[in-house]
Formats: C-alpha cells, sequence, structure tokens
C-alpha cells in the first residue's frame, strides 16, 4: 500500500475537518484496508457535483486499497433527516425510496470501481431490530445531547415543533456504524452530529471509535448558495455532455479553483501548477476548459467530451453571435493587448476604469464567456468577440502594429 503519510496528505485534500487526525493516522500505518463508511439517503432520484465530492473522498480512500462501503440510507429515508432544516421533512414512501436507491447504484459506478464497492442498505439491519432493541438504543443519548445539534436547537428555542421520530434519525446512523464496524466514516459539514453519534455509540458498545471526515457543502454555480436542484445552480451528472460542459464553462475564475480542489482527480502538485501559470499570465479560461472536459468526460466518455468541447465553440462562442455585429480591428503591441484597452480603444467603454469595472461586476463576455480577470490579455493576430451586457457587443481583431492588416475585410474598420 501506498505510505501511510502519503496517503494522508492527498486523504486531506479539500476537507473541513478530520476527527481525530493522529487516530487516521495510526489507522493508516496499521497498513491493513480500512472499512470506509459513507451514506446516502435517497431522497432524489439524481446527484450533482455536490454530491460527488464525498464519492469522490470514496474513491481516494478506495485508490489507496481501502474497503469502502457505500451505504443506502433506506431505512433512515422512511425517518426524514431534518439536517440543516427548519421544520420536519416529509419521509418517503417505500416505494420512492427503492426506485430512488436504484438509480444511486447506477450514478456511482461512474466513479467508484464497482468490483472495490460494496453496496449495503441499513434496512438490512434495522428492519431486524425490534422495538426493544430501538429504546435500548435511544437510552444511550440524551435530549440534552440532541439539543446540542444547531437545527434541533433553534428550533426549540423558537417553538417549532420537533417530532420524536426525528432524535431516532442520528442514533440509527450511528448505529450503521456499529453494525459495519466502521473505521471512518465520511460526510457532508451539516452531518458533523450524526457522524460523531456514530463515534459515541461504538465507544458504548466497545467498539474503537470511527474516524469522522467532513467534507464541505460545494457552492452551486452562482458562487454562493449551496449546489441545489431546487436553486438551479446545480450541474447533474446524467445532463447531456453539451449542458455539462456549458454549465462548467459559466463558473467564475474564483469558483474555478474550488472545483478544481473538490471535483478534479489531478493530483493538488498539478492544481497549484495551474495557479502559478495563471498568476504568471495564462488564461483563467484555458484553465476552465479544462476542467469542464474533464469533468464532462468522467461522466459521459472522452469521446462525448470532445464533442461537447466543439459543440461549445460553435453554439456559445459562435453560434449565438449575430452575424452582423460590428467589427474592428485595435493596434496592439507584438504581443497583445490588455482586454480593458482593448474595450475601451473598441468604443465598448468609455474609459479603461469603466471596463475594469465592468469586469468586476462580471458584466464582461470573450467568445462567449463570462471573464473576471482584469489583467487578462488578448493575443495579436487573433479575433475576439466582446460583449459588455446584453447589447455593447463587437468583434475585434487584436493587430501586432498601428493600422488595419492587409489581410482584413473592407467592411472591417478601425476602432479609432
Amino acid at each position: 500500500m501506498t505510505p501511510s503519510k502519503d496517503q494522508l496528505v492527498e486523504l486531506k485534500r479539500g476537507v473541513e475537518e478530520v476527527l481525530v487526525e493522529p487516530e487516521l493516522e495510526a489507522r493508516l500505518a496499521l497498513g491493513r484496508p480500512l472499512r470506509v463508511k459513507a451514506g446516502f439517503d435517497p431522497t432524489a432520484p439524481d446527484l450533482h457535483l455536490g454530491h460527488t465530492v464525498l464519492i469522490n473522498k470514496m474513491r481516494q480512500f478506495q485508490a489507496f486499497g481501502h474497503e469502502v462501503i457505500f451505504l443506502i440510507g433506506d431505512f433512515t429515508g422512511m425517518i426524514g433527516d431534518p439536517s440543516g432544516k427548519n421544520s420536519t421533512r416529509p419521509p418517503l414512501s417505500r416505494e420512492e425510496i427503492i426506485e430512488n436507491a436504484r438509480t444511486y447504484e447506477e450514478q456511482i459506478f461512474r466513479i467508484l470501481d464497482p468490483a472495490r464497492t460494496l453496496v449495503m442498505f441499513n434496512s438490512s439491519w434495522m428492519g431486524e431490530m425490534n422495538a426493544a432493541g430501538l429504546i435500548q438504543l435511544a437510552a444511550r443519548h440524551t435530549v440534552a445531547r440532541m439539543l446540542e445539534r444547531d437545527d434541533f436547537r433553534r428550533r426549540y428555542e423558537e417553538g417549532r415543533p420537533i417530532a420524536i421520530h426525528e432524535f431516532l434519525y442520528p442514533l440509527v446512523q450511528g448505529y450503521d456504524s456499529v453494525a459495519l464496524k466502521a473505521d471512518v466514516e465520511l460526510g457532508g459539514t451539516d452531518q458533523k452530529f450524526n457522524l460523531l453519534v456514530g463515534r459515541q455509540l461504538q465507544q458504548a458498545m466497545g467498539q474503537p471509535p470511527q474516524v469522522v471526515i467532513t467534507v464541505p457543502l460545494l457552492e452551486g454555480l452562482d458562487g454562493v448558495q449551496k449546489m441545489s436542484k431546487s436553486l438551479r445552480n446545480y450541474v447533474g451528472i446524467q445532463e447531456p455532455a453539451s449542458t455539462m460542459f456549458g454549465k462548467l464553462m459559466s463558473v467564475s475564475d474564483e469558483l474555478m479553483w474550488r472545483y478544481l480542489e473538490l471535483l478534479s482527480f489531478r493530483p493538488l502538485a498539478e492544481v497549484e501548477s495551474l495557479r502559478r501559470a495563471v498568476a504568471d499570465g495564462r488564461n483563467p479560461m484555458e484553465v476552465k476548459f479544462e476542467l469542464a472536459r474533464e469533468i464532462t468526460a468522467r461522466f459521459h466518455g472522452e469521446a462525448a467530451a470532445d464533442a461537447a468541447r466543439q459543440d461549445f465553440d460553435q453554439r456559445i462562442r459562435a453560434g449565438s453571435i449575430p452575424d452582423d455585429i460590428e467589427s474592428c480591428v485595435v493596434a496592439g503591441d507584438g504581443h497583445g493587448m490588455g482586454l480593458a484597452a482593448a474595450m475601451t480603444a473598441a468604443g465598448l467603454t468609455a474609459s479603461n476604469s469603466e471596463a475594469f469595472r465592468e469586469i468586476r461586476q462580471r458584466a464582461v463576455r470573450v467568445d462567449g464567456v463570462r471573464v473576471e480577470d482584469q489583467r487578462l490579455e488578448l493575443e495579436a493576430g487573433k479575433s475576439y468577440v466582446i460583449g459588455v451586457g446584453k447589447r455593447r457587443i463587437k468583434r475585434v481583431e487584436v493587430h501586432r502594429g498601428a493600422g488595419a492588416p492587409p489581410s482584413i475585410s473592407t467592411e472591417d474598420t478601425s476602432c479609432e
């Protein structure tokens, strides 16, 4: 197996917390495969990239030779986890759970190795537990401890109802770790309380307590709210390749790095190398193309990813641009011209300061892609379609020196 210290570096990538890190290091040093558990309630049939942050972490453990358990919470799904919610979540019907679970299995194997993934259902043991067993389980936790959970505490303080069955959810999830003898449990930051309940129950029942690893909730395409279908800021892993590619190209330059850290399978050293390249002047749009292609290829294959890139070029960068837009030439130096200067020279903005402001406000698109890098350089000898807002748009050719090049059409005019 890979040396434990090398494993630890990669396994900590993009995580929020490791509780407790020395325990994880000690277990990795044992040199045996760890039992790594992550639970998913089949509350919706379609997974999006936000869900895959956790699945990607499972894949990392799998790559290091550990035993990965994808636990489908068909029993807990009938309770309804209220994590992060302000009210009781309606439980799902058995039919809904079975159908959603079936689609989950189909989707996760686009990331995980089916031969090295154990898919289990927590109804396997919870369905066999009688009322006496459930009462004994409930006796191992207190109401005071339950009210330490943020959402329960807020609802209690505000006088909003908390159903008794909601207290059972963390206990059942925690007991899953006992039943599976988990070494590690993974979950989102909103699951921290439940994960720690599992750790406590294992201790109470004479097992070594599991290590808890929480991963952040991925921001959606808006860069603000967590990715969610209800907020329409998501990228579904079953969406068509061209849709997925286009959505990923729409993320901000800043959010791109977040996605590279949490979604890309590139080594951390390679991501840092890309950061340095952009800091040294590389167009961040080129890095975004690499990210979009990698993610799209993961879920749709190499050929579909290449076709999606071509479709993006034709449909977004060219096809959506009117044929009759005004064209002009701006005079750059031997290498090119800054975007802000080109916008001003083209008459799209009155001054460079206005151009910088428009870029900061995310109102500028180059070849159909939103740009936020105020230092972006346009290459000499190339033509770009630059749009500011919805109405100002021009095709701008950056000449290598003063005056129009001999090859330019008579319909094109100098911007000066």
